[in-house]
């Protein structure tokens, strides 16, 4: 029975989304935002030659057809060599944000059928009727920000005085998001997981998408935020990919913040950690997951450690080490397996304010379950992803999409 790899390489966008016009990071739309392309393009122009240098080395994905997608998405020559053993195309989506669960539920099958709720980009940003919730369920007399903040930054800015107040770090950004920070051991883990958890049903009930618990630890001056970040993510509307293969009795496998964006649903094991921890999970998964198993993974630190920060070299590096550890993976594909590598939005280091942009994705095809060979797909849905890793499972459900395989 052939089994699926569904993986997804967070905010790696390729340009080229036909409405990224009425989507904006500050007063600038996010028309001629790309990822993937604009990274490569800095990478030829010695602009990311910090910890690494020269062209942009990805040898497994141009194979896979990531340039020519790039090419198909936006027309951009990112300098990248064509395909060879892959197929490959360009994903768009239809869902009303830039955001990880509108990318993830529409490849999976979901399109959102609503608008989300965004906190204004005011000062303050989150209404206190809100910010109450959260008082009471911290058990405290403030909170601390209540902007549009970098995660980074927020900690930086905030972190001592929330050491020596007690008081949560509440902040959001052009997402439908709501991010708590406090420390894990000031403030304590268990304590800021309880919090999220208490407050998250009063946000979804707003359509706000996502309640992030963000810990960190450290002292002023040098805080860090640690792994174990957990999203409180509103349910999909209706049943996805991972609920189809669950309930055709497949054993299906969530890396990384899988779990958290579908809300445990569907899903029969599940592992976080590090991208580094998740892809060796991921390499295990390629040796032992059963016939007829869906694994989905999604790897964050694209998105979360160099695009919100916007540093290209280090987008750069992590897009080569994934390279590196992809060429391990696929030689031990079982036949007729699939591997299908695609993003759920774009994130540009290269350009204005520190958002995710509105991009389309690659769609990059490995493996002999395919039936079509070498060659172009080319522009399909972010739905058809899951309707042909569906197809591709012989899973009756196809979701809002088609198959493309």
């Amino acid at each position: 029975m052939s089994r699926a790899f569904l993986v997804v390489m967070d905010s790696c966008g390729i340009g080229g989304a036909p409405d990224a016009d009425r989507f904006f990071n500050g007063a600038t739309p996010d028309t001629g935002a790309n990822t993937l392309g604009h990274i490569a393009r800095a990478c030829v122009a010695d602009h990311a030659d910090t910890g690494r240098a020269g062209p942009l080395h990805v040898p497994t994905l141009a194979a896979l057809g990531l340039g020519d997608a790039i090419r198909l998405a936006s027309g951009l020559d990112a300098g990248l060599p064509p395909a060879t053993t892959g197929l490959w195309g360009a994903a768009t989506e239809t869902s009303p944000g830039k955001d990880t669960p509108s990318g993830h539920w529409e490849i999976a099958g979901v399109p959102v059928p609503w608008d989300w709720h965004y906190f204004p980009d005011t000062t303050p940003a989150i209404p206190d009727d809100l910010l109450a919730l959260i008082r009471d369920a911290a058990g405290t007399t403030g909170t601390l920000c209540n902007a549009h903040a970098s995660g980074t930054q927020v900690i930086a800015t905030h972190g001592e005085a929330h050491m020596q107040t007690g008081w949560p770090i509440v902040y959001t950004s052009a997402d439908s998001v709501l991010q708590i920070a406090a420390h894990e051991e000031t403030f304590g883990l268990t304590r800021l997981l309880t919090l999220c958890a208490t407050i998250a049903p009063a946000f979804h009930a707003r359509r706000v998408g996502r309640v992030i618990a963000r810990p960190f630890i450290g002292q002023p001056g040098a805080f860090t935020r640690t792994a174990n970040r957990h999203d409180y993510a509103i349910a999909p509307p209706s049943p996805t990919l991972l609920d189809w293969a669950h309930a055709a009795g497949r054993t299906t496998f969530a890396l990384g913040k899988i779990g958290d964006i579908f809300s445990m649903r569907g899903i029969s094991h599940h592992h976080k950690g590090s991208d580094a921890t998740l892809m060796t999970h991921l390499s295990n998964l390629v040796d032992t997951a059963p016939d007829g198993a869906l694994t989905f993974a999604n790897f964050v630190e694209f998105d979360t450690n160099f695009g919100h920060r916007r540093d290209v070299s280090g987008y750069a590096s992590a897009l080569e080490w994934f390279d590196a550890e992809l060429a391990h993976l696929l030689p031990r594909l079982r036949p007729g397996d699939l591997m299908l590598v695609t993003a759920d939005h774009g994130n540009d280091p290269t350009w204005t304010g520190t958002d995710h942009t509105r991009e389309r994705a690659p769609v990059l095809i490995a493996g002999q379950g395919t039936g079509l060979g070498t060659g172009e797909i080319g522009h399909v849905a972010f739905a058809d992803i899951g309707a042909s890793v569906a197809h591709h499972l012989g899973l009756t459900d196809r979701g809002a999409g088609e198959s493309f395989l």
